[in-house]
């Protein structure tokens, strides 16, 4: 027990990625526990990131841990990584490809901390498994990425495929993100509306859906839309996960509505930039009040 209790305790894999648009490549930090712990921190929130990666590569955590995030990593034969390369201007068209896999979070490797929600956010099929997740379910609630449960690297493609355990796994989650692709793969459904109240149906009290537009939400039995509207684009990796993290923080303490618009505002200010969100709570605060 670390004696310090945390708003978020994000679990999955810390990435070393590669981006790649038009003639340009560069090796960047990445990951849902890297976008999401930094807007948190930055945000105010107290956030721990409990990860793995190869031990050469545990200096890439240095720029968490000066935002004051505690970070809990294990050595790992690996460090899992994505090359996602981009074909549109507006980048949200991309393929992406596994350039390196941590492995699964074994159960004796999450620490004994506190935490109001736990984040479970892997990057791809295999990083967490059904028993791990019934077990921090039994401590707080959880939010989930639905991507690192129907995401599988195959070779050098990434291919979705449904969750196999998704009856059991969803009636352990309390809010579920999916984008378009993750409802369409988990439901069989091509509507967003009717992907999201099929996917409630199996227990999630609140799902969020990301997309090009901007988040739809579902909470309490009504629908909540808000648009992104960055002033341009120039940080599109890391969208969904900015601004699911922001909605999940967001929710300890207001409505599904008022966390709807703040993180999509988050995530509009990110998408601006590469990388993480730099903001603060100001810069939000001047956003929104401009809309």
């Amino acid at each position: 027990m670390t004696g310090k209790t945390f708003d978020i305790a994000m679990i999955g894999h810390f990435a070393k990625d590669r981006i790649v648009f038009e003639d340009t490549s560069r090796v960047a930090s990445g990951g849902a526990v890297y976008y999401g712990s930094i807007a948190l921190a930055r945000l105010g929130y107290r956030v721990a990131v409990i990860t793995k990666l190869r031990e050469e590569d545990f200096p890439l955590l240095d720029e968490l841990k000066r935002e004051g995030i505690t970070v809990f990593a294990r050595a790992a034969a690996g460090t899992s990584g994505m090359e996602n390369i981009y074909f549109t201007k507006d980048r949200d068209k991309r393929v992406c490809k596994p350039l390196g896999f941590a492995g699964a979070f074994e159960e004796d490797e999450i620490p004994d901390v506190e935490a109001k929600t736990f984040f479970v956010i892997p990057i791809l099929a295999g990083e967490v498994n059904l028993s791990l997740l019934r077990k921090l379910s039994k401590k707080a609630r959880i939010a989930l990425d639905a991507q690192g449960f129907v995401r599988f690297a195959e070779g050098e493609r990434v291919v979705f495929k449904d969750w196999p355990e998704k009856e059991e796994g969803l009636s352990l989650v309390d809010i579920l993100k999916v984008d378009d692709t993750e409802a369409q793969v988990l439901t069989g459904v091509d509507d967003p509306r009717e992907a999201v109240s099929i996917l409630a149906s199996y227990g999630p009290r609140e799902i969020v859906l990301t997309r090009k537009e901007g988040v739809l939400v579902y909470a309490e039995g009504q629908f909540y839309e808000a648009p992104f509207r960055p002033r341009e684009i120039a940080g599109r990796t890391g969208r969904g996960d900015t601004c699911f993290a922001t909605y999940v923080a967001e929710r300890l303490s207001t409505d599904a509505e008022q966390a709807s618009r703040y993180a999509a505002a988050v995530t509009s200010l990110k998408m601006e930039v590469p990388g993480p969100f730099t903001g603060i709570t100001k810069d939000v605060e001047t956003f929104l009040k401009s809309l």
